[in-house]
Order: C-alpha cells, then sequence, then structure tokens
C-alpha cells in the first residue's frame, strides 16, 4: 500500500550548485541552487528565482560558473543558500577565496575542487522566474580529486545532495554498478 503526499515533488538527488557571478562592479557573489540539471553533453539548465542578485548578475554578463557542493564545504555551500547577495556580500563574510576564471567573466571559488565554467545559451521565463540554459564551455578540477589517470574520481570529491524531503544533506553514495552494460543481462 502506497501513502499519498499531494504535490511534494520527492525527485531525489538533487544537487548543490553553487552559482558564481560578478555584479555590475565586478564584485562576486555566490548561490546555492538545488534545481538545475545536465540537460546535454555540454548543457545546462537552471531554475532561478527572479529576485535572486544571481539572476540579475547572469542577466547582465550571460557568464557564471557551478561548483558543485562537498562534504567538506558543506557549511559554506548552506550559508551561500541561507543569506541574500541583495543583503550580503557572501563572498567576504564567508572568507572563501576568488579568482576570475581566464575563461568567463565570472568567479572560480578555490574552496570548491569542481567548477564548470558556463555560457548561456537562452533565458526563458517560466512560472514567474527564469530558466537559464548554458554550454559548458570549460571543467576545472583540484588534483586533490583526480585519480593514478587524472581523471575525476567522484569518490574522492564527497559530493553532497540536497534532500528535499527532510531538508537535510547527504554525501553520494557509492558505486553500485555500470551504465550501459548491466542491464545487458536481462536482454
Amino acid at each position: 500500500m502506497r501513502k499519498t503526499f499531494s504535490k511534494k515533488a520527492a525527485l531525489l538527488p538533487l544537487p548543490v550548485y553553487i552559482i558564481g557571478t560578478y555584479d555590475e562592479n565586478g564584485k562576486a557573489n555566490a548561490m546555492n541552487l538545488a534545481w538545475g540539471v545536465q540537460c546535454g553533453y555540454h548543457e545546462v539548465s537552471l531554475s532561478i528565482a527572479k529576485e535572486h542578485k544571481t539572476m540579475k548578475n547572469i542577466l547582465l554578463k550571460k557568464e557564471f560558473t557551478i561548483s558543485l557542493a562537498t562534504k567538506a564545504t558543506k557549511d559554506i555551500a548552506d550559508y551561500f543558500g541561507i543569506e541574500s547577495g541583495n543583503k550580503v556580500d557572501k563572498i567576504e563574510k564567508s572568507g572563501v577565496h576568488v579568482v576570475k576564471s581566464e575563461n568567463i567573466d565570472a568567479p572560480i571559488i578555490e574552496e570548491f575542487p569542481l567548477t564548470l565554467e558556463c555560457k548561456v545559451i537562452e533565458i526563458q521565463e517560466e512560472l514567474g522566474d527564469y530558466r537559464v540554459i548554458a554550454e559548458i564551455i570549460n571543467t576545472l578540477a583540484d588534483e586533490s580529486v583526480l585519480n593514478e589517470k587524472g581523471q575525476i574520481d567522484v569518490d574522492k570529491l564527497e559530493l553532497i545532495t540536497f534532500d528535499s524531503i527532510t531538508n537535510s544533506y547527504r554525501v553520494l553514495g557509492e558505486k553500485v554498478g555500470q551504465a550501459f552494460k548491466d542491464g545487458a543481462k536481462i536482454k
């Protein structure tokens, strides 16, 4: 038997993305965002409310970074989600270190070991907010999260996800199979 929960969106896991932007004065800002997804091999789609400083900055610059939050950066990531960039300089208050991307006009937050550099393809008004579709033009990974072959090691990253059911963060789990292979047993 199943219990009904009405409209509860229990789509798990949700990412913990940190969106980095610059404003019109070149001041860096960061926002915690869970409503985002990879929507192609090199594209992402983000849903962002109109009133966020991050959205205003994206409309202005058309470029941004996405850093993936980790177990080690959980507190910083959460802070970026509970404070408004319209009211507080979150970069200064959090004490993170920012460098300008060499490829786009957006900040890279050094504490986060994996960062995607993105350029806007399209911005759509949707349900009173914005959907931002962007191309990933480059991915930067700290050497500490690479394996012996120089590839990104998801286990070393210890990525966190947002659990919208309990309003908590969880570490992404263990590898349980091989994509595009394990299902072949059923053929």
